[in-house]
């Protein structure tokens, strides 16, 4: 069997979580603890970029890095990484002195081969150690990882690695990459395993690895804490104790506990890694896990829509996330579009002559109710709830287009219901009305219930309305909801959604006489 080395990856990996924004004192400290755990290799970071910020684990050259690393410990290998979407320049990265990285490792996706092997030269030719990495490996085929092997092979790297990129390798099929890469790496190549957890799979598929008793070096990458987007990396504290319960090892496991706490609980505090539903449903669907993430945070797909909207994408499209990419998907599964001019026609004639109040579930309702229900008493309003019910008002009518809300409205009033057609699994309803024509053209607001009732009065005639309960956002997440059960967290995006929702509303405003009852962050 050869040797197991561990490699710690949390600033460069991890730092996907923070945007790798760690704080000078903890990328220094953090390099001097971990070099006390006795793992053999320790990636500082990212090698990208043209600035350098002391306070971020990303490097424009090799001096930079070296600043937080010294003084090296000797019996640990330092690695840095480069990424060739955005390629170090070569000219920038100096020969090899022992002073900064003794290894560099070069991350590319399968269309980017070439590039990455006259890059990959270039470095060798400088004196580095360096290790190819194959970016969503189980997406090469059988053939095509061969001959990638076969093609680094004629520069003989220190390392290759095996990249679950998306976290949804299992055992069968990673042990067969494993197969693959052992029987056609060169001769004294070391094989790396880095793994992603969406499906939990890091551990087992880590522990396998090692129990083949390859006569090859093997290099297994961990996190502290399992720090990483999404669910997070294979925990390193886990792995180590694994290691030397089985095979002898001498890891220091507090060095890292006291990392845990000393340096990452905070982070983990605000910006949770872990497993979850819906990176669970990305790796099922074979989707970047970052569609995951951002579909997540509009918190309006119930489980079974979240999967339908994940397994209907293009598969070209599912390895490659993009903001507006995942953003034109959603709006086309929420688009299901209905001819509701009948069902205009008819809230027209019930509405348009009178005035209307809308209650959103702000805060603000429990200040404020007594002066709600004055104006309640004194102009007779339509009343009309946005995506929640209380007790405490008599409510006409509830408009909803976010299905997780409505599930919880339903049953609870005799209010007549006004839902918009994205929602797929509404059985029960009085009026169904086109999600597109009332969606806003801004991404980050595209489904807010609160404009998309507005807009729905402003297209049935009505002329006067009076608003209470429509606070906005605040960065204290329980400010926000009249009732604990609607609390979802924008607390990191508030004052972005404040603008944009504002500006929607200084609009309207020109058709549409707005009074509110209650005080509120938009700006009009």
């Amino acid at each position: 069997m050869g040797k197991v080395h561990l490699l710690d990856c949390t600033l460069r990996d991890g730092g996907y979580v923070n945007d790798w924004k760690f704080g000078e004192e903890t990328i220094k400290g953090f390099s001097q603890k971990i070099a006390q755990t006795g793992i053999e290799m320790y990636e500082v970071g990212f090698l990208k970029g043209d600035s350098f910020d002391k306070d971020r684990a990303v490097f424009p050259d090799l001096e930079s890095l070296a600043t937080v690393i010294s003084p090296k410990n000797p019996n640990m290998m330092y690695v840095g990484m480069i990424d060739m979407s955005a390629p170090l320049p070569v000219e920038r990265i100096k020969k090899y002195d022992g002073s900064s990285v003794d290894m560099i490792r070069v991350i590319f996706k399968k269309n980017k081969m070439k590039q990455a092997y006259e890059y990959c030269k270039s470095i060798q030719e400088l004196g580095y150690k360096l290790s190819v990495n194959f970016v969503g490996t189980d997406m090469y085929s059988d053939t095509e990882f061969v001959e990638g092997i076969e093609l680094f092979n004629t520069i003989n790297p220190y390392a290759m690695a095996i990249v679950d990129t998306f976290g949804l390798i299992k055992r069968k099929q990673f042990l067969r990459l494993v197969y693959l890469a052992d029987n056609n790496m060169n001769k004294g190549i070391t094989l790396c395993y880095h793994a992603h957890n969406n499906l939990q799979q890091a551990m087992g598929n880590a522990e396998a690895l090692v129990e083949m008793n390859l006569k090859r070096d093997l290099c297994i990458d961990a996190c502290v804490f399992g720090m990483g987007r999404g669910a997070g990396n294979l925990n390193l504290e886990l792995f180590a104790e694994y290691m030397n319960e089985n095979y002898d090892t001498h890891y220091r496991i507090k060095p890292m506990l006291e990392i845990m706490d000393e340096y990452l609980n905070e982070i983990y505090q605000k910006r949770f890694w872990g497993y979850s539903l819906p990176l669970y449903l990305s790796a099922s669907n074979g989707c970047h896990p970052n569609y995951a993430i951002y579909l997540a945070e509009k918190d309006s797909l119930p489980v079974k829509a979240f999967n339908e909207l994940l397994n209907s994408m293009p598969a070209e499209a599912k390895a490659e996330f993009s903001k507006e990419k995942a953003e034109k998907y959603y709006r086309e599964f929420q688009e299901n579009y209905i001819n509701d001019k009948e069902t205009l026609n008819k809230l027209s004639q019930e509405m348009s002559n009178k005035e209307v109040l809308i209650l959103a579930p702000g805060s603000s309702l429990k200040q404020y109710q007594e002066c709600i229900k004055n104006v309640i008493a004194d102009k007779n309003p339509i009343v009309l709830a946005v995506n929640f019910v209380a007790e405490q008002y008599d409510v006409d009518y509830v408009f909803s287009s976010n299905m997780r809300r409505y599930a919880k409205i339903q049953g609870r009033t005799k209010a007549k219901c006004i839902t918009t057609s994205n929602m797929k699994e509404c059985k029960h309803t009085d009026y169904i009305v086109n999600f597109s024509s009332f969606a806003s053209k801004e991404p980050d607001i595209i489904d807010n219930s609160g404009l998309m009732a507005l807009k729905l009065l402003i297209a049935i005639g009505v002329k006067k309305v009076y608003i209470a309960g429509m606070d906005g956002y605040n960065s204290s997440l329980e400010m926000n909801y009249f009732e604990d059960t609607l609390e979802y967290d924008f607390s990191n995006v508030a004052e972005i959604r404040n603008d944009l929702i504002s500006r929607e509303m200084r609009e309207f405003r020109k058709v549409l006489d707005m009074t509110f009852l209650t005080p509120s962050a938009y700006d009009l």
